[in-house]
């Protein structure tokens, strides 16, 4: 019975090893080599210039690090901790998350080799196929390669922020949006989707309720909140800079017509 468990163990670790090498190769070699990628990378819909101003640009990849920070926090709590609700979901993002960074990490170190391997998620793809197995205590590594990549995007955004001559607005935002979510965590003794949920529904003046009994459902409600809230901002922005364009241009032009209006006279 003992060896067999010792070989039903070392099959899973096998197939997720195998599955998540797969993932990466596909990722890094196939896609990118993909027609249709090509066709979409060269359209008007994959230009950011399209939707937002250059300004924004700039602020919405200062606002990804963070994003990526905080999906990096709930995913740890999640792998933590015996939250059953909408468990098969947070393996996937688990599971693409951990493909994402490795696709876009060098090995050519042994360090980098060593982080590598911390990015196999054994307990999420074992999770998926075979339900609980003892593969999960693997998990203990794969959250230190999370606390690592929590260090390395913190510092692409301080990088990013003053290379780019950013404020720390956002980083203020966080840092509430991050205090009340673990604080509502604990106090109202909810999961960590479901606090993500209410912070978000109360900071964006809907409600403090959980929106979505499932967990598809709560991550429509992240969408649906954040991405208002967001491209209202942008839009507010952008309209108020061209407000201001518009009234600079016809001061200048005015201007113009003064100076054209002497050197005649003269």
């Amino acid at each position: 019975m003992g060896n067999e468990l010792i070989l039903d163990i070392i099959f899973q670790l096998l197939v997720a090893i195998g599955i998540f090498v797969v993932l990466v190769y596909v990722g890094k070699y196939i896609i990118p080599k993909s027609r249709l990628l090509a066709r979409f990378k060269a359209s008007r819909f994959s230009n950011p210039l399209e939707y937002f101003p250059s300004e924004g640009i700039m602020s919405l990849k200062q606002l990804f690090y963070l994003v990526m920070i905080l999906v990096f926090i709930i995913t740890i709590l999640y792998l933590t901790f015996d939250w059953k609700g909408g468990s098969y979901l947070i393996f996937v993002l688990d599971i693409l998350v951990s493909a994402s960074l490795a696709i876009n990490w060098s090995s050519d170190t042994l360090k980098n080799k060593f982080i590598l391997f911390l990015l196999i998620p054994f307990g999420s793809i074992t999770g998926l196929l075979f339900g609980d197995s003892l593969v999960v205590l693997l998990d203990l590594f794969h959250i230190i390669g999370y606390l690592y990549f929590i260090k390395v995007y913190y510092r692409k955004f301080v990088e990013h922020t003053e290379n780019n001559g950013l404020g720390i607005t956002l980083l203020l935002l966080f840092a509430i949006i991050l205090v009340s979510f673990l604080f509502t965590m604990l106090a109202e003794d909810v999961s960590p989707m479901d606090s993500l949920t209410m912070v978000s529904n109360a900071f964006t003046s809907n409600s403090f309720d959980a929106s979505g009994k499932i967990m598809i459902g709560k991550i429509n409600s992240l969408v649906l909140a954040w991405g208002g809230f967001f491209l209202s901002c942008i839009g507010t922005a952008t309209l108020s800079v061209s407000m201001v364009k518009g009234y600079v241009n016809r001061e200048f032009a005015d201007i113009k017509d003064l100076i054209k209006e002497k050197k005649e006279k003269n």
